[in-house]
């Protein structure tokens, strides 16, 4: 069974080396995902905004694998401020609350930009019963 690797065209994925998501066979695993557009950080100080940006970033890079959101299977958050985890949570909520995937949520030092407040990982599997 063969891998796909789908970039983004993110400045740091070929200075890290590493790519927006892989697919193998029916499985997909989208990378830690940011609040950035073109390579550009947007929504400063906003979690909210900024997981909602990070979301419809990982739901366009799974659409472009031939996934869906419904098929997200595991969701890992990476804060850097644990105190708005309401402020993640819900949004996370918006885009997740029928499809209940596992997840976490943790608070880490820092991310690779201080504009960064959340990242976001995904696994899917194609045709997962809702």
């Amino acid at each position: 069974m063969s891998v796909v690797r789908l970039g983004s065209g993110s400045p740091w994925e070929s200075v890290v080396g590493y790519s927006r998501v892989v697919v193998r066979g029916d499985t997909a695993w989208v990378s830690g995902t940011t609040a950035t557009e073109d390579g550009v950080v947007v929504h400063p100080g906003d979690a909210a905004a900024q997981t909602r940006q990070v979301l419809t970033n990982v739901q366009r890079a799974l659409e472009r694998a031939g996934f869906a959101l419904a098929d997200v299977v595991r969701t890992r958050m990476f804060v850097t401020d644990i105190s708005r985890w309401e402020e993640v949570g819900r949004v996370h909520g918006e885009f997740f609350g029928e499809i209940r995937p596992a997840t976490s949520m943790v608070q880490v030092a820092a991310l690779i930009d201080p504009a960064m407040l959340v990242e976001i990982e995904a696994d899917a599997v194609r045709g997962v019963p809702a």
